[in-house]
């Protein structure tokens, strides 16, 4: 998909891919180049989509998040300091990986390997498709990094089985992708308690 034909609504049908699991997302514009701030104003909802368009907060409202503000993160970068620790958690992957690992969010589960799930076969086209919507917003040389590990250059994150993941939340499980270009900063996290 060209992404500038991508608009607000192709754009709020595509999240439908979320509708059924605990996933956040949020992009704001890029303000710092250093663009671990920018994630850490995302994460303290602190800014709003660039284009006017849906974002997900799925503990908006929820009463953990009036006890705390940061729910459900544990800890968000707004420090030098906190920059380090959060870079730390993450790896660079390619763009070729993204939309396994988007779907992989939307499919709430920390399954080893999601090809083995109930109507696997039935549900994929559907949900890569949603998921081609998502990266279509993101031109060639935006940056891509998790908080999974992986064992190969390209991770397939339908098959692969993730080696670590390195938390954000104060979930059982949490897995991200963070996308960084010149002009935005996303970031979609899904958190899990089992």
């Amino acid at each position: 998909m060209d992404a500038g034909r991508l608009d607000a609504h192709m754009w709020s049908e595509a999240l439908r891919l979320y509708e059924w699991v605990v996933t956040f997302v949020g992009v704001a514009p890029r303000e710092h180049d250093e663009w671990w701030l920018d994630v850490g104003a995302i994460m303290r909802r602190e800014t709003r989509d660039p284009r006017g368009w849906e974002s997900i907060d799925p503990d908006e409202g929820e009463d953990e998040r009036l006890e705390d503000p940061l729910f459900p993160w544990v800890e968000v970068p707004s420090t030098s300091e906190g920059v380090e620790r959060c870079r730390r958690l993450v790896g660079e992957i390619p763009r070729s990986s993204v939309r396994s690992l988007l779907v992989l969010l939307g499919a709430g589960t920390s399954r080893l390997d999601l090809s083995k799930s109930l109507s696997w076969d039935e549900l994929l086209p559907e949900m890569e498709r949603r998921a081609d919507v998502i990266l279509s917003r993101f031109p060639d040389g935006t940056r891509f990094s998790t908080n999974l590990g992986w064992n190969s250059d390209h991770p397939d994150f339908y098959k692969q089985p993730y080696r670590t993941h390195s938390p954000f939340s104060r979930s059982d499980w949490d897995a991200g992708l963070i996308a960084v270009n010149d002009d935005e900063v996303a970031v979609f996290w899904n958190f899990l308690s089992v």
